[in-house]
């Protein structure tokens, strides 16, 4: 008899426990960008969440002509088009140069290049190895906020500062979760 009253408080005492669990963790930081073309056309959306490892940044294109472009986090949150230059340059709070393949590189704003298909959409998933998203000596979101841009052309990954990528062509916010 004892037994069965045990076994019938065990799922109860479990699922009890789970919710104190959920509850007692807080949820990772976000940020998220809608974005668009210069002349406001939807071009995207971009989130950014932060893990233990760094900045985990999921960037997803509609619209865009179809080839390899370059995609940057910018210092700046404000996108005014129509060439989006309010943006300002790419994330660097390390100070160190663009790219990946050039050996003082590469900062925080460098991403790989994304593949947009025929159908004009394509995405990225990406890592910013040690960013956060508003916290420590340099977030993402300081006081004059970032922005997600994507570029007319790919990023050469060694040219200083702006890896050779061409115009602006989408930007977004981000806005903080």
């Amino acid at each position: 008899m004892k037994f069965l009253a045990l076994a019938a408080a065990l799922p109860f005492a479990l699922a009890t426990s789970a919710c104190a669990t959920a509850a007692d963790t807080p949820a990772a930081p976000t940020a998220a960008a809608k974005l668009a073309a210069g002349d406001g056309a939807a071009r995207g959306t971009a989130s950014v969440t932060q893990a233990a490892d760094g900045l985990h940044v999921l960037v997803k294109a509609i619209g865009v002509t179809p080839g390899i472009h370059a995609v940057h986090i910018h210092t700046t949150g404000q996108c005014t088009g129509p060439d989006f230059t309010s943006a300002g340059g790419h994330w660097n709070p390390t100070a160190h140069k663009h790219g990946k393949d050039n050996p003082a590189g590469p900062h925080m704003g460098d991403m790989p290049n994304m593949t947009v298909g025929s159908d004009g959409t394509g995405a990225i998933e990406y890592v910013v190895a040690g960013g956060t998203i508003s916290e420590g000596a340099s977030p993402l979101l300081d006081t004059d906020g970032a922005a997600i841009v994507i570029h007319a052309q790919a990023d050469d990954y060694a040219t200083d500062p702006t890896g050779n990528a061409g115009g602006r062509v989408a930007c977004g916010v981000l806005t903080k979760g």
